[in-house]
Order: C-alpha cells, then sequence, then structure tokens
C-alpha cells in the first residue's frame, strides 16, 4: 500500500484522524447533559481498558516490525556469506571458467548492493531484471561445466551457487512479507475509539484543545516508527548492505 511506503504520510495522516476523533468525541459530549458522576466513573474503566488494549496491540505490532527488520538484516548477511563463499569455491574449476564465474559473481555483488541502496521504486522492476540475468548467466556457465565433469568438487561448487541464488530468493521474500493490512485496520480502528472515548469524557473547560493533542500526537508517533521499521526500503531505519559492501571491496580484481 503506497501509504504504508512512506512513514511521513502515515504520521501526518494518523495525527489529522485521531485528532478530529478526539474532537468528534467532545462534539458529542456537548450535545447531551453532562456526565454524572457514577456515569462518568464507569466510563472512565472502558477508556483505560481500552487504552490499555491500544498500548499492547502496538506493542505486538512493533515486534512484528522488530522481527521482520532482523531478518532481514540476517538475510543480508547470509547473502554476503553465501556469494563470499561461492567466490572462493569457483578456484576449483578451470582457470578460464573460475575467472569467468568470478567476474559475473562481482558484477552479481554490486547489483546486489544497488537492490539494498535503491529508494525508487520505478527502479525496482530494472533492478530484478538485471539480477535476474545475472543469476541466468552463472548458472548456465556452471551448468556447461557440471554436465561435462560431474565430480564431487563440481557438485561443491553447484551447492555453493545454489546458496546464492536461494539467498537472494530468501531476501526478497522478507522484503515482501510486510505487516498485515488488517492489523494496520484493527489497531488504527480502536486508536479512533480511544480518542473519541477520550474526547467524549472529557470536563467541559475552556481551551483544551492542546490537552487532546497530546494522546493522537503519541499513537502517530508510534504509527511512524512501526511504519518505518516495516518499510524495507523507504524507512529512515533502514537494512544497509554493509557486509556485501564490506565484501565487495575484498573481492577486488
Amino acid at each position: 500500500m503506497y501509504i504504508l511506503d512512506h512513514p511521513i504520510l502515515v504520521f501526518l495522516l494518523s495525527l489529522i484522524l485521531l485528532r478530529l476523533s478526539a474532537a468528534f468525541g467532545t462534539f458529542l459530549l456537548h450535545k447531551r447533559q453532562p456526565l454524572e458522576s457514577d456515569a462518568r466513573e464507569d466510563l472512565g474503566v472502558i477508556v483505560a481498558a481500552s487504552l490499555t488494549l491500544l498500548g499492547l496491540i502496538i506493542g505486538f505490532t512493533f515486534s512484528m516490525a522488530v522481527t521482520r527488520y532482523d531478518q532481514r538484516k540476517n538475510l543480508e548477511e547470509e547473502e554476503a556469506n553465501a556469494i563470499g563463499t561461492e567466490y572462493l569455491r569457483v578456484n576449483l574449476l578451470p582457470q578460464g571458467d573460475a575467472a569467468k564465474l568470478q567476474q559475473t559473481l562481482r558484477e552479481y555483488l554490486r547489483q546486489r548492493i544497488v537492490f539494498y541502496q535503491n529508494h525508487d521504486e520505478s527502479k525496482s522492476a530494472q533492478i530484478n531484471a538485471e539480477t535476474a540475468r545475472l543469476q541466468n548467466e552463472l548458472w548456465a556457465t556452471l551448468e556447461n561445466d557440471a554436465r561435462s565433469n560431474p565430480t564431487p568438487v563440481m557438485a561443491l561448487v553447484v551447492s555453493g551457487m545454489n546458496d546464492v541464488l536461494n539467498s537472494q530468493g530468501y531476501t526478497q521474500a522478507a522484503w515482501w512479507n510486510r505487516i498485515p493490512l488488517a492489523a494496520w485496520a484493527l489497531m488504527l480502528a480502536i486508536a479512533i475509539a480511544c480518542n473519541t472515548l477520550v474526547g467524549f469524557t472529557s470536563r467541559r473547560v475552556e481551551n483544551k484543545a492542546p490537552r487532546y493533542f497530546v494522546l493522537p500526537f503519541i499513537v502517530a508517533v508510534s504509527f511512524f516508527l512501526i511504519a518505518d521499521i516495516d518499510s524495507p526500503s523507504r524507512g529512515v531505519i533502514r537494512v544497509h548492505a554493509k557486509n556485501l559492501t564490506t565484501l565487495a571491496s575484498s573481492l577486488q580484481p
């Protein structure tokens, strides 16, 4: 979803929506008689329970986002290890084939770094297409050697190349594995209900607008942080290709 890929938009829209919810609750309060003390006490219990539930939902969703972020970090490390290991294994092949595969692996490594550094969704298709082309070239080169020389050493090299290709697939799957929209909808619905209840149970005093800006702001910041961590390529908190970049600098011919 477009909005979830832009955490700043998540913050601004949620802040406006939640502030309007609090204002709507205040509007409902002024449309009826003042709450009696017993009714206010009962509603206070409901508000406290609702805010507790909102806090739990936000904490649970934040945990989901952090788990996915950690997974992307681990997969970047595994991808660098797979490429580095295969780069060494191809030295077991004849010199001409080894040099060709190592050159293609260096190009593939640079392409993987571009994948992690990309911020423009319009370039994603081009990056994926180039990655697929290099993968096909790597596999085709190795396949010819494996058919003509089916030895245990060749099997080891083929296994390493399989790890390289699989690691890219795992990374792409982790990029697509986002917090479900249903979780966002549930969290937003509870936040709207909480802010409406807070406005409805307020006391009729003047100049209370700043007071009812606090809860929407805090919740909006929480939404921003969750969306930022959950966004692989747009967030401020992103997975950087440190391991891949270090590997690329060490594999210079």
